[in-house]
């Protein structure tokens, strides 16, 4: 059997255990060690992307992990169009935000790594678990190294961030868990073992009564909508990203927020589509006040980083309304605003993190006139700005309109034309937040109100994780088709298996 999939958790979980025994005088190199395994994760995974291995949808490794009377438990790793491209996306970011802190000196600098490396161990193994209780233990392990990341490595109100974190995740995972294993039982004849492979349960609980399926389909999505987060379980994402450091915010931003919207496509979706016709009203309704929340949040805000930190509820919330519209055009553009919303972000929380570290201060309200000063801080920031607000050649574009017109035809068909409205106004408000903070920071009089004389520009391992994440930006954006090639089949499978 293959062991490519396993080698995507194995080798940064073995450079996650060698990051952490490197304390004392060797802790300086733990930061390469991060770097050297997270870049031999990234070559594995741009060679699966490629086919070099064959064709990825055939590298499934599974065998069972506990057997009893009751239950069986699998090690089951499944790669497709959906998971393909987070795989991808986990591997590019761990590497860049190891690059991207180089210059960083913090204390036990070996804690720090290895924390980033035993991020991206939970988040490969959900997005490529093929058996429930395997996603559900991997799920739980991204929780773990996040947790220490903010309360270790955090600003001033560290402590309370990881904890509002790990209570809100922790409790709507257990909500999660209990979906999972009524759905488990229910897919099942009294008395037999329940296996948790995704596709034994799906055999059975698609023939369950409408009812039981409404009920899991609402456990899950819980569980998976404060993940995203969706307003109003959305509390804990601001404070998480304002306090954490640049690299946790990444990662936090960049994929870990993918794992609920990834988690009702996976499970909710393809399991239950009966459920989620059942359920399709609400899923817009939470989307859209999501959006526009969002969106009015961002405004309100003087923390470039907390203004980052709302995009990310507005911007999830359109990944929501095109997964809510369950058409092709809508959840195959969900999932590439979930691929572009990583790109943007990440960059986003870098240059966000570099003016707390450069200039002293984060509040849009001290400072002005940076372009002059800092002009590569200051393109970079234009660049991932743009992208973000869907400018027409970036990435952004090809994540929010096109789920756009899949609402309008939804819409269209339900005679609620109205509704398009609220997407109107999240364009306008995204527009009217993003210009006025760039405005503000970039140009302008230089600000008076901080001392300037230290401030610097871009470094260069800055600099080359910048480069990467603007040419990628860009290239999705000219060429959408390098990552939609890789969804389309999978979507039109899954659609193909819906029955309204």
């Amino acid at each position: 059997m293959s062991m490519i999939l396993s080698s995507l958790i194995i080798v940064p979980l073995v450079g996650a255990i060698i990051a952490l025994l490197m304390g004392g005088t060797r802790e300086k190199l733990s930061k390469y060690v991060a770097i050297a395994f997270s870049a031999a994760t990234l070559v594995i995974a741009v060679l699966l992307l490629l086919g070099i291995f064959g064709d990825f949808e055939d590298l499934g490794e599974s065998f069972e992990w506990i057997h009893n009377s009751s239950f069986i438990m699998n090690y089951a790793l499944e790669v497709d169009g959906l998971s393909i491209l987070m795989v991808f996306l986990t591997a590019l970011l761990v590497l860049l935000v190891n690059v991207f802190s180089l210059d960083e000196h913090r204390e036990n600098n070996n804690y720090f790594y290895a924390l980033i490396m035993a991020m991206e161990v939970g988040l490969m193994g959900v997005y490529l678990a093929a058996d429930y209780f395997l996603f559900y233990i991997m799920w739980e392990v991204t929780l773990i190294p996040m947790y220490f990341m903010i309360s270790w490595y955090g600003g001033p109100r560290r402590h309370y961030s990881a904890i509002k974190f790990f209570i809100y995740t922790h409790v709507a995972s257990l909500v999660m868990l209990i979906g999972i294993f009524v759905m488990g039982y229910e897919s099942v004849a009294p008395g037999d073992p329940v296996n948790f492979l995704f596709s034994a349960v799906k055999a059975g609980i698609g023939i369950a009564p409408i009812e039981i399926q409404a009920l899991v389909f609402a456990l899950l999505f819980f569980g998976f909508m404060v993940k995203m987060p969706s307003v109003p379980f959305h509390t804990w994402l601001p404070d998480a990203h304002t306090e954490a450091p640049t690299e946790g915010s990444v990662l936090l931003a960049g994929v870990m927020l993918k794992m609920g919207s990834y988690g009702i496509i996976r499970i909710c979706i393809e399991a239950m589509p009966d459920a989620a016709f059942h359920w399709q009203w609400v899923i817009i309704a939470i989307a859209l006040v999501s959006i526009i929340y969002g969106a009015y949040g961002c405004i309100a805000q003087t923390d470039l980083k907390k203004m980052v930190a709302f995009s990310s509820i507005s911007h999830m919330g359109m990944v929501m309304l095109g997964i809510g519209c369950l058409s092709d055009a809508g959840i195959t553009f969900a999932v590439f605003q979930m691929f572009a919303h990583g790109l943007i972000t990440a960059m986003l929380f870098m240059v966000c993190g570099m003016t707390g570290h450069k200039v002293g201060t984060r509040e849009i309200p001290l400072l002005g006139g940076l372009a002059g000063r800092m002009p590569i801080y200051a393109t970079f920031m234009m660049i991932a700005f743009m992208a973000s607000l869907g400018l027409p050649g970036l990435v952004g574009f090809w994540g929010e309109f096109p789920v756009i017109m899949a609402f309008y035809e939804f819409i269209l068909e339900n005679d609620v034309v109205w509704m398009l409205l609220f997407c109107m106004l999240s364009l306008m408000l995204t527009a009217g937040y993003y210009l006025w903070a760039m405005q503000r920071t970039l140009f302008g009089p230089e600000t008076k109100k901080i001392d300037l004389s230290k401030a610097h520009d871009v470094g260069h391992y800055e600099f080359a994780v910048l480069l990467v994440l603007s040419i990628l930006v860009a290239f999705f954006g000219v060429w959408p088709d390098g990552a939609l090639q890789f969804l389309e089949p999978y979507v039109d499978n899954l659609i193909a298996g819906m029955v309204i």
